[in-house]
C-alpha cells in the first residue's frame, strides 16, 4: 500500500477513537443518550472496517 491507501486505515482509527471518546462523554453526562449511542456504533463500525481493509 501506498499514499492514500495506507493512511487512510490511521484516519479511520483517530476517527473511531474521537467517535468513542464523544460517545461516552455524551452519555455520561446524560445530554443526548440516543446520540452518544449512535456515536459508539459508528465506532464499531468504523473499527470494523479497518479490521477488514487490514487483512
Amino acid at each position: 500500500m501506498s499514499g492514500i491507501e495506507s493512511l487512510a486505515p490511521a484516519i479511520a482509527m483517530l476517527a473511531a477513537f474521537a467517535c468513542l471518546i464523544g460517545g461516552v462523554r455524551m452519555i455520561w453526562r446524560r445530554s443526548d443518550g440516543r446520540k452518544g449511542v449512535l456515536l459508539l456504533v459508528t465506532a464499531a463500525v468504523l473499527v470494523g472496517n479497518v479490521a477488514i481493509w487490514t487483512l
